[in-house]
């Protein structure tokens, strides 16, 4: 236990030195001036089944007060609940932005919902006109009223051809607060922000609740078309435009929210499974390394910790306690972004052991025929 509580506590200082300093929260907008011409943008929002959301998350794009030319354009995915009409009764008050609602049927084989979507809002988009940039946005996503306009004050003034924001997600209930900022600090770990912000780095990725793209961009990738298996859509769309010779940039935002509710664990659960596996590629191998990465990395610490201090070995017990420590002060400015006590800190091995079972059972899921499954739907791998 002392020699795999001291590889544990190497692995987090190589972490904390090594890993693109994910654990930091300083990754905001880049410095930005206002452009003199702004660019016309085609504001893209899949929708299926969103009618809870919905009143909340639209009115904030409607709303945006964006100089140059800015039209909505939202899919209606094969939507069981209303929420086609619900949007167009939200637009009919009017004083915001033009909205258009199309529908665009079930998806051709080898597409994903989400992305068939996508690829229907901006043929929309096209009937309408020419476009020099698209923001795709998730139909849970709040935008304050200058959301649209900062980010392209920021891809314009960075000669950025995507920015993405991982929006902050609805913190509330104690399941919300356990898992909610550990899924942003994970996914931090495996896509540190400033190696992403890179040019020259091979990392990349998106947030897909917010990202705007430039057309010409999407255009030289071949997107969405280029990307129409992913069930992971913004990771594989940023890697896209990423190897099409584009410049990306990902950070955490400040004034776009999700609004979705997860008060469960089951629902977060799904959140989190359903895409856990085709993280991994769907190999066995990957997933059974990543098991035992987890433990060594979060697991060991505080077992031994606790069987040190039991067991009178006291070299084991300090080297598993200066793991859980460092471990513990890397969470801390995630807890801090979302306003959370930071007494939950020194849990993060437990909602990591989460995550463990959430990975295990989204493989389970994925050999019963029912991975990746979201709302009525389930992707094969591809």
């Amino acid at each position: 236990m002392g020699w795999i509580s001291a590889g544990s506590l190497l692995a987090w200082l190589w972490l904390l030195l090594g890993q693109g300093f994910f654990w930091r929260t300083d990754v905001r907008l880049p410095p930005r001036t206002e452009p003199a011409h702004w660019p016309s943008v085609a504001i893209v929002v899949p929708a299926r089944d969103e009618a809870e959301v919905l009143p909340t998350s639209l009115p904030s794009l409607l709303g945006q007060k964006y100089p140059g030319r800015a039209e909505v354009f939202l899919v209606d995915d094969g939507s069981t609940d209303g929420t086609g009409d619900l949007a167009r009764s939200l637009a009919a008050t009017g004083g915001g932005l033009p909205l258009t609602v199309g529908t665009p049927g079930d998806p051709e084989p080898g597409w994903t919902g989400k992305l068939w979507a996508v690829r229907h809002g901006m043929a929309l988009a096209r009937e309408r006109g020419e476009f020099a940039y698209l923001l795709l946005t998730d139909a849970d996503i709040a935008h304050e009223p200058d959301s649209l306009r900062e980010l392209v004050a920021a891809a314009r003034s960075a000669d950025l051809d995507l920015v993405s924001q991982m929006a902050r997600l609805r913190v509330a209930t104690f399941w919300e607060r356990l898992i909610v900022p550990a899924f942003v600090y994970f996914f931090g770990q495996l896509y540190p922000f400033r190696r992403v912000n890179r040019p020259g780095a091979r990392t990349a990725a998106a947030a897909g609740g917010c990202v705007l793209l430039r057309r010409a961009a999407a255009e030289r990738a071949g997107l969405p078309d280029s990307v129409r298996h992913a069930v992971i859509d913004d990771v594989t769309l940023a890697r896209a435009v990423k190897k099409s010779g584009g410049r990306i940039w990902l950070g955490l935002a400040e004034r776009v929210d999700s609004v979705r509710p997860y008060p469960r664990l089951a629902q977060l659960w799904r959140m989190v499974s359903r895409s856990a596996y085709a993280q991994l590629l769907y190999q066995p191998v990957l997933l059974a390394g990543t098991v035992v990465g987890l433990a060594l990395v979060y697991l060991v610490p505080p077992v031994a910790f606790f069987a040190g201090l039991a067991g009178g070995e006291a070299v084991t017990a300090a080297l598993g306690g200066a793991a859980w420590a460092v471990m513990t002060g890397t969470y801390v400015p995630m807890l801090r972004y979302y306003r959370q006590p930071l007494w939950t800190a020194p849990l993060l091995p437990f909602t990591a052991l989460l995550y463990v079972l959430m990975t295990v059972d989204s493989a389970v899921q994925h050999y019963r025929g029912r991975g990746a499954a979201w709302k009525g739907r389930t992707y094969p791998a591809p």
